[in-house]
């Protein structure tokens, strides 16, 4: 069984056959996923979804790239949110400092914000990270983001900052660029990051494991994330998505 722990399926990418997604993603072993709410349109759809699925979960939150649109009442909204019983996580949320719709100082501000809801409401946060490290530990730690733990999504820096993730609760989520051929940080880090501490996601629509590079990723796929990870780790199939699955159950308080 795989946990996928990072899907987009709210999205209109899959309008036309969600259905028929979802359905290929339990044919390939994809039993649960959490289902990333970003703004004020994806995040009812996300709600949706796991309101309808008793294995699929949300997360509520707010993106970097759109953190100059969030207004006060937006998050007040997730607060509400939180108290959902399918609302398994508040984010994503973070900095990304390779699109510039939103100035730095504003996505510093929100992530701050959205760290401290989640310790209010004792949830685990999702971070999206996109050239912005060494800020982000250091926001981290500085709103002592150890006491809700979460996900470093979709990780895609280099192992040297492995451990300080680790050392603040964070668990390290890999996706499809650790299957790419020239990606070798994702590669490194899959083989360092302790079992116990790691976990698979697709991201999807994006970031499509080898050999759906380029083409509308969707959990399914994560199994091929699984058994990268496996060969990488000089581990079985099964020990890797019996780990990665129980992590995401003990992570968002899950009892399959």
């Amino acid at each position: 069984m795989l946990f996928d722990t990072h899907v987009h399926l709210n999205i209109d990418q899959f309008d036309e056959d969600r259905e028929e997604v979802m359905r290929r993603a339990k044919e390939a072993g994809v039993e649960y996923m959490v289902v990333v709410g970003f703004d004020r349109e994806t995040i009812p759809k996300a709600l949706e979804l796991a309101e309808t699925n008793p294995t699929i979960y949300a997360a509520v939150g707010w993106h970097p790239v759109d953190a100059i649109d969030m207004k006060t009442e937006d998050l007040e909204w997730i607060e509400e949110l939180a108290s959902h019983p399918k609302v398994a996580a508040i984010g994503e949320m973070g900095l990304d400092y390779h699109w510039d719709k939103s100035p730095k100082d504003i996505q510093k501000e929100v992530l701050r914000k959205q760290i401290n809801l989640a310790k209010r409401v004792g949830l685990p946060i999702i971070i999206h990270n996109r050239e912005a490290t060494e800020d982000i530990i250091e926001i981290l730690r500085e709103e002592n983001a150890a006491e809700v733990g979460g996900i470093m999504h979709c990780y895609n820096d280099s192992a040297e900052y492995v451990q300080e993730c680790l050392d603040m609760n964070f668990y390290i989520s890999l996706g499809g660029p650790v299957t790419f051929k020239n990606a070798k940080d994702p590669k490194e880090v899959a083989k360092i990051v302790p079992l116990d501490r790691l976990l698979v996601e697709t991201d999807c629509p994006f970031l499509a494991p080898h050999p759906n590079r380029g083409k509308r990723n969707e959990p399914a796929y994560v199994k091929l994330v699984a058994e990268k990870i496996a060969e990488l780790k000089e581990l079985s199939f099964e020990e890797v998505s019996d780990a990665t699955t129980n992590n995401a159950f003990n992570l968002f308080k899950i009892k399959p």
